[in-house]
């Protein structure tokens, strides 16, 4: 079975939202953030050396990837999502392309991703990574510069540290370090089932081809999502937490135009909603508005009924856990589905 025929039936599966980020848990210097957690260097426009200081802590000793994934497994999932690269630039992988990485920069020393891959190939699960191709607030040619609608931080670039827009030039950082890296988790972490793209404004129309090329040319099965940008992609993700009342090949003009990308249309018929559990992807310890088991096993048969997959967000603490409460109200949903 190809990868897109799996896709059409997986129904079901989980995203991880773990960086950095994670260990400031929403608060920095007594500001709370209002949005997403993870946008909290943008929100409090943290500078990179004071951000970079986070690498010397982060040492998430209750990580455990058989854990999570057997979580996964347990509740009905059928892939696992793992953010490899968010916005704030900092790889939970080993990059031989930046040193700004997990292994080479903190006291964990390990190769997070790789302990994910093995765990979902052992118990059965179709691995997929998430990566963040234009916006990277480490770097000062970063993109997001050409948007200047609202976003969760003050910018969609890194304008704090790198003030001068008309200075930056995103050619260089696609070409030094977002190509590189794409490059990398293609060929070291076994067979993708998917690459999930994020927030296309900057690149351009070549650099997604390009992208898209590269993923064809190590993993042709791998899929690739719609926000890759510039209609290069093989299935759509629709809004962040959007539920459709109607399939998506019927309703191409959907009121919420979050999914960024700006495309509703899938050539293969595939589509997916991920959504979080509380009102964050990154971890928020402040944030206790967790969804009820009702309400997310409703979210999955509503979205499953019409041919879309739910990727639902966990987002764990600097120490690697998963909260308590999403960890139950999930199971508990799953017993519901049953």
């Amino acid at each position: 079975m190809d990868n897109k025929e799996w896709f059409r039936k997986a129904e079901f599966g989980m995203m991880v939202h773990f960086g950095l980020y994670s260990v400031l848990g929403g608060e920095y210097r007594g500001t709370r953030v209002k949005t997403y957690a993870e946008w909290i260097q943008s929100y409090c426009a943290i500078p990179n050396r004071a951000y970079d200081e986070l690498t010397r802590v982060f040492n998430p000793i209750y990580f455990d990837a058989e854990e999570w994934i057997r979580l996964a497994k347990d509740c009905g999932m059928q892939y696992f999502v793992m953010t490899s690269k968010h916005h704030e630039g900092f790889a939970m992988y080993h990059s031989k392309a930046d040193k700004f990485n997990v292994v080479d920069a903190t006291p964990f020393g390990r190769d997070i991703t790789a302990e994910l891959a093995e765990a979902c190939y052992k118990h059965g699960l179709k691995f997929g990574l998430y990566y963040s191709q234009e916006l990277d607030w480490h770097e000062p040619n970063g993109g997001g510069y050409t948007n200047h609608e609202p976003c969760a931080g003050v910018s969609w670039d890194n304008s704090w540290d790198f003030k001068d827009a008309e200075k930056k030039n995103f050619d260089r950082c696609f070409a030094e370090k977002i190509k590189p890296q794409v490059e990398e988790i293609l060929t070291g972490y076994g067979d993708l089932c998917l690459i999930w793209f994020d927030v296309p404004h900057t690149i351009s129309p070549a650099q997604s081809l390009e992208l898209n090329n590269l993923v064809k040319h190590y993993q042709p099965n791998c899929l690739i999502n719609s926000r890759i940008g510039n209609g290069a992609y093989d299935y759509v993700s629709l809004g962040d937490n959007e539920i459709p009342q109607e399939p998506p090949e019927e309703a191409l003009e959907s009121q919420n135009m979050n999914d960024l990308a700006g495309y509703k249309f899938s050539p293969y018929g595939l589509y997916e909603t991920a959504g979080t559990m509380n009102d964050s992807w990154g971890f928020r310890y402040y944030d206790q508005n967790w969804k009820t088991p009702e309400a997310i096993a409703e979210n999955r048969k509503k979205l499953n009924s019409l041919g879309v997959n739910y990727l639902l967000n966990m987002g764990p603490d600097g120490l690697g856990r998963m909260p308590s409460m999403a960890v139950e109200n999930l199971r508990k949903a799953a017993e519901l589905m049953q």
